[in-house]
């Protein structure tokens, strides 16, 4: 799964504990225990799903998760709009997954 640098590297140090997408179809069978491989160009990172919560907004997903979580460096309304400027309406019309994550293994260049 293919992250923004800014956000790969507060996974890969552990900061990052709460990884927010949209429910496309590969991602509705996702679930705790899963493991999930973190890729930035030539890094990556393996985590395992610990839980994964389902909500209709990313509204209400910030409204229910705990925002230090989802992104430590930016306050709750700095990442509701990076997060629509990432995903538009119509994704978020989706569905929200807020998907719980710990760290496997640490970040390691590819070679």
């Amino acid at each position: 799964m293919k992250l923004y640098r800014r956000y790969f590297d507060l996974v890969a140090a552990g900061r990052k504990t709460i990884e927010i997408r949209v429910q496309y179809p590969k991602l509705r069978k996702l679930e705790a225990g899963d493991h999930i491989r973190f890729i930035c160009g030539r890094d990556d990172v393996l985590t395992q799903v610990k839980r994964v919560a389902r909500y209709s907004s990313f509204e209400e997903m910030l409204d229910s998760e705990d925002p230090v979580n989802v992104n430590p460096d930016s306050p709750r309304d700095q990442q509701l709009a990076n997060i629509r400027r990432i995903y538009g309406p119509e994704k978020e019309a989706l569905g929200v997954l807020a998907i719980e994550i710990s760290l496997v293994g640490p970040a390691e260049p590819n070679v």
